[in-house]
């Protein structure tokens, strides 16, 4: 008797650890318009991950170029462990740290973390776009990572879009083929599908689709920007989150359909390519070889007539925009001294040197609204002219547009946290272009004085609370209160529109009178009156002319 009741005990049990696995197994998918993914399944904080998941079409063979293209029903269960292929790029940058399975063209996946228990639970969304110059990067990197958003109750999503010579390349035969009739701006058409995947997706995940913000940094944050200006973007996001990157002013402003379709002939030529047809019939690393040699900087976004009608300046001083609540923001330290001084001398008179070689017009402007005290203040003075001409005066110009005419508030940040040391295991290795950081082959390389605040890119990992995936700088306690405080008011933003919360001191938006206040975020984050503004109008008057 013992022994039947044992047996029966027994089998009783493994029918249970069976269906319990079923129901783990059930758990970890989720039924898309596309059909059925399989995640990673629950980790010990509860989230679960989803990579890899299509959104667009493969935009290869016939499809290379053209807009995204709705993807093709699966059926069966489609793994979702493996980060997709991350977008074809050039090895441009050095913090940019990859787990994507691969690069190709076919690079159009994005990853999802999700805390939620079912699909009722109506979370809100991030939608994270990564920077790098419209050149580089991919929704694997670790700093973007969306375990730690997720923890906080957040949905949280990176998505890849396509970059330089296959993201923003115009044609006239492509504008031609287009039913729009627009052509150069496939990487931002990019993000747009994925904006519109979530709307008909996320809740399937747990997600709410009426609560999504879209972020991001650098190329990221100026893809928000543009996205806010698009017509077709309208009703795809709630929120909206731009750290250091606006497309206003000199910072990779868009260029008229006309001149972008030129310089997109002028490299088929260098192929060899008199047709539309002979360019799609040549190979991915055919293309991108040559793209490696080219010169005249990066493909530009273009005026397409589709995706931005015109300058978002215009757009937004129209009150044509996405009206949304904005969250934006730059660093102390966006760029370094040397960026404008170049082998000219720290001293009031390298100083002039630099700003009249630079500035053809409204030099003396200029020079009268950054002059340096003393000398001894010039290192500052060119850190700060540097920094805004290469990106901190467009943030500011997106943040004050959309506070005149957005018709939501706007909070805008400074972020003067500089990182730790680097780590001694990274050696000999020295800071890079705009935070990145080069490895050195011997110790007679040239370092760089150490960053006088928060160098380009710095802040995305506090702001994220991915610090310890970046393995390069030794944090401090004083790290993790900084992540720990930034992380929550993006959190209490992401969720509400609003990034004040408990414990946090109270953020003030910016466009609630005629003092402009900013949030500095450091150890101690405080309130205080932005001081940049005066200088600002002297830009304004000079990239006018």
């Amino acid at each position: 008797m013992q022994t039947r009741w044992g047996s029966c005990a027994a089998l009783a049990v493994a029918l249970l650890l069976i269906g319990l696995a079923g129901d783990a197994r059930a758990a970890d998918q989720v039924r898309t318009k596309n059909g059925i993914v399989e995640g990673t399944g629950p980790q010990s904080s509860g989230v679960r991950m989803f990579k890899g998941i299509p959104f667009a079409a493969p935009p290869i063979g016939e499809l290379r170029w053209k807009a995204p293209q709705p993807v093709k029903d699966w059926q069966g269960v489609r793994p979702a462990t493996q980060f997709g292929p991350r977008c074809m790029q050039q090895s441009v940058f050095g913090d940019m740290n990859f787990r994507s399975n691969g690069m190709s063209e076919d690079c159009l996946y994005l990853n999802v973390w999700t805390p939620a228990a079912s699909a009722a639970d109506r979370l809100p969304v991030l939608v994270y776009l990564y920077g790098g110059g419209f050149r580089a990067g991919d929704g694997s990197e670790p700093r973007y990572d969306g375990e730690s958003m997720a923890r906080r109750g957040i949905v949280a999503l990176t998505v890849n879009y396509r970059l330089a010579e296959f993201g923003f390349f115009a044609h006239p035969e492509l504008t031609s083929e287009s039913p729009r009739h627009a052509s150069g701006n496939q990487g931002l058409l990019d993000q747009a599908a994925a904006l519109e995947w979530v709307k008909q997706n996320i809740a399937a995940f747990g997600g709410d689709p009426a609560q999504v913000t879209v972020a991001g940094e650098s190329a990221g944050s100026i893809s928000v920007s543009a996205l806010m200006a698009s017509p077709i973007a309208k009703g795809l996001f709630a929120r909206a989150i731009g750290e250091s990157g606006g497309m206003f002013g000199p910072t990779l402003p868009p260029v008229p359909l006309a001149d972008a379709e030129r310089l997109g002939t002028q490299f088929a030529t260098t192929l060899g390519a008199s047709t539309l047809a002979d360019l799609r019939a040549l190979s991915t690393q055919q293309i991108f070889d040559a793209a490696a040699k080219r010169t005249g900087g990066a493909f530009p976004l273009a005026i397409d007539g589709y995706f931005l009608t015109k300058l978002p300046a215009d757009t937004f001083a129209a009150g044509n925009q996405a009206h949304v609540p904005l969250l934006a923001g730059s660093n102390s330290q966006e760029m370094g001294a040397r960026q404008l001084l170049g082998a000219d001398p720290v001293t009031p008179d390298g100083f002039e040197q630099a700003v009249r070689r630079q500035f053809t017009t409204g030099a003396d402007e200029v020079l009268k609204a950054y002059a340096p005290s003393k000398p001894e203040d010039v290192e500052q003075a060119a850190t700060d002219l540097a920094s805004d001409r290469f990106i901190a005066y467009s943030t500011w110009k997106w943040m004050d547009a959309h506070g005149r005419t957005g018709g939501n508030p706007v909070y805008y940040y400074y972020y003067s946290h500089p990182r730790p040391a680097m780590t001694a295991a990274m050696g000999n290795a020295v800071p890079g272009l705009a935070g990145g950081v080069t490895t050195a082959p011997n110790t007679n390389v040239s370092r760089q004085p150490p960053p006088r605040g928060a160098v380009h890119s710095a802040e995305i990992e506090y702001a994220m609370g991915n610090l310890e995936t970046n393995k390069v700088f030794e944090w401090t306690p004083d790290d993790f209160t900084v992540s720990q405080k930034m992380q929550g008011y993006f959190a209490n933003f992401i969720k509400t529109g609003n990034p004040n919360g408990s414990g946090l001191p109270e953020w003030q938006a910016a466009n609630g009178g005629a003092v402009v206040k900013r949030m500095r975020l450091d150890v101690e984050p405080r309130l205080e009156t932005e001081t940049r503004a005066k200088r600002y109008e002297v830009l304004d008057k000079v990239y006018a002319k």
